[in-house]
């Protein structure tokens, strides 16, 4: 076994720390408004003496168990110097301004236990400050190896008994000498992840609940003239009946569109939550310190020019978000088309559209601003109601994930749809799917996949290394990833309904707003032409839905509309139809009286039934309520679309089981940059590979043979090659020295000197177990039997992690060979209990280690009685911040 690492400063590369010791981040409160959180400097010196100046008594003494007035030039030194190991500090900054502070110290130089504790200023606490600090104290000491924190604290100080008691921590309290001695271990359990995701939805959701009800709205960039993108939204606003305060925000006019203008934000008098920004991009900073000092909470900036215009952009950008979340504030866009709210009670519409969709029960994320006009403007045609509508542009801050948050307790949204071209944190996009999918259907017009390719040379951030041999066809390269049809396959695990066209978004979008959802995949066709109908059922087959006994159903040509009604009516009582499709062909001039011309009429008593119905009208228009179509297929492909989503909400959603022999200690010790063992990660997980050592010499090879014990194998080491039986480039079951000198010195004729030698293990079902890093969905494991055909064939089957057990046994099953392994033409089958508890090894590794970027095991030995993985290769990065993992942060 070799590791193989090319980058430049390989040997002496260190293990970044990953931490929020790095750089500052920005984080949310419980109200909603943004804080920088960053470590303490000595300059903070001043600053912390001025907010312990602000302190109440009170403060004061819960945090010191004294008056402690001032703090003496020997405390404050220490306080704001600290080696970011043994003792780190982390303070809040709000408006610039340091609100807060916590440290914690190791107890001793060897120590496991440090103690924990924070202050936070008074017109603060209550804000959730405390937990944030706690969060990312406990992830920068468990990076140090501090396990366990210990506090000391005041009974009467019930605010800070509360913050670790609410946070999922065993805390072992004891009541001494008048204090509340507390320790606990602070290793991540899913308690605590569940406590802090629960928090970063709340935070999350309110940041834009006070965007999209706000009090009054400040327009910054409106002219006096009526003319330009400013004066557009304010008429919107205006027009569309806005029914808190518009204040148009000029340097000199007095009024604009008839409405007061004032020199700022604050000179109205009025509260202000949102300010709608179309200045030009050098004037937006000012606009920023305007509108915070009016107490704004975020800003919807339609001005282009940003990151979008490229290089000096996309710097102009971020400073916009540094100052905007310095200021406690959010920012929709910039170069977005805004933002809509159609409840009675608000009527916002501070978007560019001058129309708005009527209100309705669909909220719609749309990342693209100029598309997103056209994109209302078809949702209004289609008669479908917005609860809530907002374009991201280049979404700078607040995303399609911060939506998700918002809608999932919406009660006014019931269906949620997206169109997004980029995904800024696929891992938190496909956690919260699963869980909102569950509660509210979510379809997203999303990006094709690519699957990752050949990159550039490993460099000083990534490496690689194959258990047996040196990789160099793996290093600097991805694994290849999920193909369109896999990807489309990992949105449905996750509930998300995913669609190619804006025109499937909306068929599926009207379907779910208007009917209930189907029972089952069994479909009953009815019509009043025969060809038709049978598109129809055509149709369904093709998308999976299964056409029911009895149907297609034509009524025939001749048949009026009570004829149809009665036909429906039997289909909606029919207990093997689940849903129904309905087709309509106008009859021929004459043929039938005027009053059984009006097949709309047989629908509503439809709808009564509680089947989920849709229709296809050449004549004639659907009634309300009813999804109506322009053909037959797409009437079909949304149905279809939609019955899968019912079905994934029927499964159970699966356990994340406990896994033995899982060694996270080990695991790190692995990682270790100086001594990367790819063996000893892999064993940590409690996946073991077969031995296997590199020959260059037929007397290497015999030697090997020799300690490993006949009989052999003995493989071309090139990563292509070491599976390949048919090529030549696999010799089995050799017996002796003789024939492995024979073997290699064919082999290394063909296929170069480099050969692998392993111990023979029982044969079994080839199989190639995967991980790799998806740019829509972060890690997915994959899965596939192997050999050339289903290679070439791209045979795999993809989840993203973290797996449950469900979709471990769902991958083993899902290849198109998989028929291979339960025993095809009388093979004994394979344990696929097995397999699947390797797939679950393998994403527990993948979820728990974000520097394995990629994992192949080529080929895993599949038999009744077990498996054996032949081969592994590990590729790394240095270090990585994975998004959705460590505590909170925007």
């Amino acid at each position: 076994m070799t590791f193989d690492d090319t980058g430049p400063n390989a040997a002496g590369r260190k293990d970044a720390r990953v931490t929020t010791g790095e750089q500052p981040v920005d984080v949310l409160l419980s109200d909603g408004t943004t804080v920088q959180l960053r470590p303490i400097r000595p300059t903070d010196a001043p600053g912390i003496v001025a907010m312990h100046s602000r302190f109440s008594e009170r403060t004061r003494y819960l945090r010191y168990f004294s008056p402690y007035p001032r703090i003496p030039e020997r405390d404050l030194r220490r306080f704001v110097n600290v080696d970011h190991h043994d003792r780190e500090a982390f303070v809040v900054l709000a408006s610039g301004q340091i609100v807060a502070v916590g440290r914690y110290e190791r107890l001793g130089p060897a120590a496991t236990e440090a103690e924990v504790a924070f202050v936070v200023e008074d017109a603060y606490q209550g804000r959730g400050i405390g937990s944030v600090l706690l969060e990312h104290l406990a992830d920068a000491a468990r990076r140090v190896g501090i396990p366990t924190f210990v506090a000391e604290v005041l009974p009467a100080n019930n605010a800070m008994l509360r913050v670790f008691a609410d946070f999922g921590y065993q805390v072992r309290r004891q009541f001494a000498d008048g204090v509340v001695h507390l320790s606990f271990p602070i290793a991540p359990t899913e308690a605590t992840l569940e406590v802090q995701r629960g928090r970063e939805h709340r935070t999350e959701a309110r940041s834009v609940a006070r965007l999209l009800a706000p009090r009054g709205v400040a327009i910054y960039g409106a002219s006096a003239t009526g003319q330009g993108v400013g004066a557009a939204v304010l008429g919107h606003l205006r027009d569309y009946g806005f029914t808190g305060a518009v204040v148009p925000v000029h340097p000199s006019a007095r009024t604009v569109a008839g409405l007061p203008a004032y020199p700022s934000a604050a000179a109205a008098g009025l509260p202000i939550d949102l300010a709608v920004v179309a200045v030009p991009p050098a004037a937006v900073e000012t606009v920023v310190a305007d509108a915070a000092a009016a107490g704004a909470h975020g800003l919807v900036v339609i001005s282009a020019g940003f990151a979008e215009a490229g290089a000096d952009g996309a710097v102009a950008q971020r400073r916009l978000v540094r100052a905007t979340h310095a200021a406690g504030m959010r920012i929709i866009g910039p170069n977005c088309l805004g933002m809509a709210n159609t409840s009675t009670e608000v009527r916002l519409n501070a978007t560019l559209a001058p129309r708005l969709p009527v209100p309705g029960r669909v909220g719609l994320f749309s990342q693209s601003g100029a598309f997103g006009v056209a994109l209302l403007a078809e949702v209004e045609r289609r008669g479908l109601g917005l609860s809530s509508f907002v374009s991201a542009g280049n979404r700078a801050d607040v995303s399609g994930n911060d939506l998700l948050q918002y809608w999932q307790d919406d009660p006014n949204t019931d269906v949620i749809l997206l169109y997004l071209e980029t995904f800024g944190n696929p891992r938190k996009f496909a956690r919260l799917a699963r869980g909102i999918g569950r509660e509210k259907p979510i379809v997203a017009l999303a990006p094709s996949a690519h699957a990752p390719g050949p990159g550039p040379a490993t460099g000083p951030d990534e490496y690689a290394a194959g258990l047996g041999a040196a990789d160099p066809g793996v290093v600097g390269r991805e694994a290849p990833g999920p193909d369109d049809a896999a990807i489309s396959a990992l949105f449905a695990q996750s509930g998300v309904i995913r669609v190619d066209t804006v025109a499937e978004l909306l068929d599926v979008g009207v379907l779910l707003a208007n009917q209930p959802l189907p029972a089952g995949d069994r479909v009953g066709v009815v019509g009043n032409s025969s060809a038709l109908t049978g598109l129809a059922a055509s149709a369904a087959t093709a998308v999976g839905l299964t056409v029911a006994d009895g149907y297609p159903r034509d009524v025939g040509p001749d048949a009026g509309a009570a004829d149809f009604a009665t036909a429906l009516g039997a289909a909606v009582a029919d207990d093997g139809v689940d849903a129904l499709v309905a087709v309509f062909a106008p009859p021929l001039p004459g043929q039938l009286p005027d009053a059984e011309t009006d097949f709309t009429s047989a629908l509503p008593a439809v709808l009564a039934g509680g089947k989920p119905t849709v229709a296809t009208f050449l004549a004639g228009r659907a009634p309300s309520g009813v999804p109506a179509y322009p053909s037959v297929e797409e009437a079909v492909r949304a149905l279809g679309q939609v019955t899968v989503y019912a079905g994934w909400l029927r499964r159970p959603t699966g356990t994340h089981p406990e896994l033995s022999d899982v060694d996270r200690d080990a695991a790190q010790a692995a990682l270790r940059p100086e001594a990367f063992d790819p063996a000893g990660l892999l064993a940590a997980y409690g996946i073991n590979v077969v031995e296997s050592v590199l020959v260059a010499s037929e007397q290497e090879a015999v030697a090997a043979a020799r300690k490993l014990g006949y009989p052999v194998a003995i493989k071309a080491a090139a990563p292509g090659l070491r599976h390949r039986l048919d090529l030549g480039a696999v010799r089995l079951d050799l017996p002796d020295k003789a024939r492995v000198r024979r073997a290699y010195a064919k082999m290394a004729a063909e296929f170069g000197v480099d050969v692998l030698v392993q111990p023979m293990v029982p044969p079994g079902v080839a199989c190639v177990v995967e991980l790799v890093e998806d740019p829509a969905f972060g890690p997915v494991v994959g899965f596939g039997v192997g050999g050339v055909a289903t290679e070439l064939l791209g045979d795999r089957a993809w989840r993203a992690v973290p797996l449950t057990d469900r979709d471990a046994a769902e991958l083993v099953d899902e290849p198109r060979a998989a028929p291979l392994l339960r025993g095809h033409r009388g093979a004994a089958p394979v344990d696929r209990k097995a397999l699947a508890e390797l797939l679950l090894r393998v994403g527990r590794l993948a979820d728990e280690q974000p520097r394995a970027r990629t994992l192949t095991l080529n080929p895993v030995l599949a038999r009744p009685d077990g498996l054996s993985v032949l081969h592994a290769t590990v590729r790394l990065v240095s270090a990585t911040v994975r998004p959705d993992t460590g505590p909170r942060r925007l």
